[in-house]
């Protein structure tokens, strides 16, 4: 009922001549029969929808399609939409960053229509319109941005992009996808300053942990040093390892480190024996 309602009052609204002039298409198409039927017979794909106007209005509120679809001669007049998704490439921009940094940033939009008469009846060149509303808005955006927060959170930045792309093409029938930003181009001597500086934060991480490594080292042979004070066995025993490394080496001189108390107690043996042997002189 509803349809018929509107079919009602779009017909009234044709007027007088509007009627005159749809009998008389009708008229000449009765007349170039079956010419007629090859030239008002449109094909619409399954991913096309077609805008029909009607001495120049929109015939209904929604876009006709797919399959076989009827135009009247010389008072219809249709527009084929695709409604497929389009890859808009944003050129690079170049971009002043809060922190004051020139950078040069370029993106992809991945968008659809998902309305074809709002695409055709609200904006002029829906494509164009979304190419460069993207544009502004990605350098809108990166300029609320610091050189920092754009590298490390690309992902937050383009999911901002998509919402407000998103907003504001609503009512050209458009529906954003998806929003990536494809490369972030910054400086020669911003790329060396921070290559320095990246190179003195990996030497300063390496000074750190190489002093901690020695206090925890310290710490070990400490403790160990307790405990073989505490036991002269594993003291010699150790001793003994020690000596046991030095004599698999491959050198041509090994030093052998003795305690002095062995050295007094060999010292003390070598004088008796010469005291027992006899003077022959």
């Amino acid at each position: 009922m509803l349809t018929n309602k509107n079919h009602s009052i779009k017909s009234k609204g044709l007027g007088v001549c509007g009627w005159i002039l749809l009998l008389l298409s009708f008229l000449l198409m009765v007349i170039t029969f079956p010419i007629s039927i090859w030239m008002c017979l449109k094909i619409i794909k399954e991913y096309e929808r077609a805008v029909v106007f009607r001495l120049g209005r929109i015939q209904a509120d929604k876009a006709k399609g797919p399959g076989l679809i009827l135009i009247l001669p010389c008072i219809d007049v249709f527009v084929k939409v695709d409604l497929r998704t389009v890859t808009c490439n944003i050129p690079p921009q170049e971009i002043l960053t809060r922190d004051s940094v020139t950078t040069q940033v370029d993106g992809v939009v991945y968008y659809r229509i998902y309305s074809a008469v709002s695409a055709v009846a609200n904006v002029n060149d829906v494509h164009q319109a979304t190419f460069l509303l993207a544009q502004t808005t990605l350098r809108n955006v990166l300029g609320t941005q610091t050189l920092s927060q754009i590298l490390a959170g690309r992902e937050e930045i383009a999911h901002s992009i998509q919402t407000l792309l998103d907003d504001a093409t609503e009512l050209w029938g458009i529906r954003v996808a998806r929003v990536e930003i494809k490369d972030v181009r910054i400086p020669v001597q911003l790329q060396r300053s921070m290559a320095a500086e990246a190179e003195a934060t990996r030497e300063a991480r390496a000074k750190v942990l190489a002093a901690e490594g020695e206090m925890n080292a310290s710490k070990a042979l400490k403790s160990a040093s307790m405990v073989l004070a505490e036991s002269p066995a594993a003291l010699q025993l150790r001793y003994l390892q020690t000596l046991a490394t030095v004599a698999t080496e491959k050198n041509s001189t090994i030093v052998f480190p003795l305690p002095i108390n062995m050295l007094e107690g060999i010292g003390g043996i070598t004088y008796d024996n010469h005291k027992k042997v006899p003077n022959r002189a």
